[in-house]
């Protein structure tokens, strides 16, 4: 949970790490997120398209970056504005990190904001999605 008076620009704010993304987990997003593309769960079509098997759905990722906004957010911030770019595929046994760089810090009718860029990586160097996010301080 972050306070607006600890906040400056430039700041990188403590990530947060998923475990890996497992098969079974992209079976039950299918069905969460009515997405049932057999990409994301089926080994040997995936392989028949030619990737070396099931991928995650690219809004899994988004979903990630979205819980870590909303646990930076905690009780002392709202998110405003939210977007994001797909990157690198993330595959089952891929352990994602989020994190995020505080980018700017303004007040807009009488309303604290800090603006936030998020990285999804797989690995270093390996950005699953990344985009930036917006938080109203309360």
């Amino acid at each position: 949970m972050l306070n607006y008076e600890d906040l400056h620009e430039g700041k990188e704010l403590e990530p947060l790490v998923k475990p890996a993304v497992t098969k079974v987990q992209l079976v039950k997003y299918a069905g969460a997120s009515g997405d049932f593309n057999p990409l994301h769960t089926d080994d040997e079509f995936a392989q028949s398209i030619g990737m070396p098997g099931v991928i995650a759905h690219g809004m899994l990722v988004m979903g990630f970056l979205g819980e870590y906004v909303n646990r930076l957010a905690g009780v002392t911030a709202e998110l405003t504005n939210f977007r994001m770019r797909f990157g690198a595929i993330t595959r089952p046994g891929d352990q994602v990190t989020c994190s995020a760089k505080i980018t700017n810090l303004y007040e807009e009718e009488g309303n604290q904001f800090a603006r936030l860029e998020l990285t999804a990586e797989k690995a270093p160097g390996k950005v699953v999605g990344s985009g930036q996010a917006s938080l109203r301080f309360f």
